[in-house]
């Protein structure tokens, strides 16, 4: 009789933290340890600074500052226009991870 209670007090202490091991559910869902933002370059916290006024006073001086000008202005767009999509494809493939993290074990082909 002993005996039996000493079994099964082994076994009940091996059977529990199965059991709970069980039910414990998925692991925690964790997102990237840095923003999204965190991506874009240092530099682009800067403006971009225009383009410096002509020292001459001749039309060709005018000119090749309104060109400059207009250089500095598409580099600052495309600026706006990177970071957003930066961040958008950050965006989808955290989602992505999530998505694959909270599926049911089934469902391994999605």
């Amino acid at each position: 009789m002993k005996l039996t209670a000493i079994l099964a007090s082994r076994v009940s202490i091996v059977v529990i933290p199965l059991a709970l091991a069980g039910c414990a559910g998925s692991p925690p869902i964790v997102s990237a340890s840095s923003p999204c933002s965190a991506l874009l370059p240092e530099a682009w916290r800067e403006p971009v600074p225009g383009a410096p006024l002509p020292n001459g006073e001749t039309v060709g001086d005018w000119i090749a500052f309104a060109d400059a000008q207009t250089g500095r202005l598409d580099m600052a767009n495309d600026r706006l226009v990177s970071s957003i999509g930066i961040v958008e494809r950050c965006s989808a493939r955290d989602q992505q991870a999530i998505e694959a993290a909270n599926r049911k074990w089934w469902e391994f082909w999605r």
